[in-house]
């Protein structure tokens, strides 16, 4: 516990039975639970994870953890809280279907769930996720199961949230001194592309790094989104992010060091995932656009950032008839180059007046 609060750390694993074990040994212990989410790895992760439950070496402090989903006692006041409950107890079919291995969840610190398909790490998060919501967790970290995050620094991502209030914490790497020299330069690059991207979409404007998983969500967070909507591949932490500012969730950074090379087999293929991840984005974009700024609570950026897509695209037309007429050496019609530079000027400013009032709204959520 950290401030009288629990903590518990997501472990999404897929075939890490060599790195496994560094993970949960490694653990600090202010960790009430550290929850691996098994995604159907086809080695002997599960095997690995089972033989540290059963050693009861890694429960350093007994602090019992009871789910919560029947604590709602039915009052004249309350219903509204009560359906929240019967919602949350039946939301658990949205999930990979998975199984609980523990027989004494309530006080084993290591938590195994199994997932019966691979669901990919998305998935594998929000199956852990949904374990902590369910039983009260105050902060919830995650850390990947290769073994790429150092432990040491868990409690500069946890603090803010147990401390300060913060709904979300994430690390970031591409601000420490080593990162241009440690990070694989294609990573680098791949990160950045999407950290960029990532800001428009989600409105979080002062972040980078969005790709990392060492993160911590508040109580408040979890209880704030549907967890079990998260993108289900390797653009989870980016949705994640459009998700908590449509939920005005408070985010912060906190510095962390890049590690590579302690035995950790990629899985991801960035040219892949880069095209994958930047059309997602492009949807995320639009959701927040309407669900935040229309249906929620109506703001002026939203004409103004449909406007410049109108207008920008009503440019196009004119932009191409001009470039057909140069290439053929002829002169262009004065107003079809007027009405260009009108519609592409206009929308221009209208995008930068969006841009600038989204940065305004969204100022307040960063700590």
């Amino acid at each position: 516990m950290l401030n009288n609060k629990t903590i518990a750390v997501v472990v999404p694993a897929y075939n890490e039975e060599k790195q496994i074990g560094r993970v949960i040994e490694t653990m600090p212990d202010f960790v009430d639970r550290i929850i691996v989410v098994n995604d159907k790895s086809k080695d002997k992760t599960a095997e690995k994870v089972i033989s540290f439950i059963n050693s009861k070496k890694h429960n350093p402090k007994k602090i019992a953890i009871c789910s919560i989903l029947n604590d709602i006692k039915k009052t004249t006041y309350n219903y509204a809280d009560q359906v929240v409950q019967q919602n949350n107890i039946k939301e658990i079919k949205y999930y990979i279907p998975s199984e609980v291995i523990n027989t004494d969840e309530e006080n084993d610190r290591i938590i195994l769930i199994n997932n019966s398909k691979n669901g990919g790490v998305g998935a594998a998060t929000a199956r852990g996720y949904k374990w902590a919501k369910d039983h009260g967790i105050d902060c919830t970290a995650t850390m990947g199961g290769d073994g790429q995050m150092d432990p040491d620094e868990l409690i500069s991502i946890c603090k803010p949230v147990v401390y300060e209030g913060v709904d979300y914490v994430k690390g970031n790497r591409l601000i420490h001194s080593s990162s241009w020299l440690v990070i694989p330069k294609t990573r680098f690059f791949g990160n950045s592309i999407l950290s960029l991207l990532t800001k428009i979409a989600s409105g979080y404007w002062r972040i980078s790094d969005t790709q990392t998983g060492f993160t911590a969500l508040s109580k408040n967070a979890l209880n704030s989104i549907r967890i079990y909507k998260i993108y289900k591949s390797y653009g989870m932490p980016n949705d994640l992010l459009v998700k908590l500012n449509i939920a005005s969730c408070t985010i912060k950074e906190v510095k962390i060091k890049p590690v590579y090379n302690i035995g950790e087999k990629s899985k991801m293929k960035i040219f892949k995932v880069i095209p994958r991840v930047s059309f997602l984005l492009l949807k995320l974009f639009f959701q927040r656009l309407w669900v935040k700024y229309l249906f929620r609570d109506f703001h002026p950026l939203f004409l103004l950032y449909n406007m410049a897509i109108v207008l920008g695209f009503a440019s196009v037309p004119f932009a191409l008839k001009i470039i057909r007429i140069i290439i053929e050496g002829q002169a262009a019609n004065p107003l079809t180059v007027l009405a260009f530079f009108f519609l592409f000027i206009s929308g221009f400013q209208s995008l930068l007046f969006a841009m600038w009032m989204d940065i305004q709204d969204n100022d307040r959520l960063h700590k």
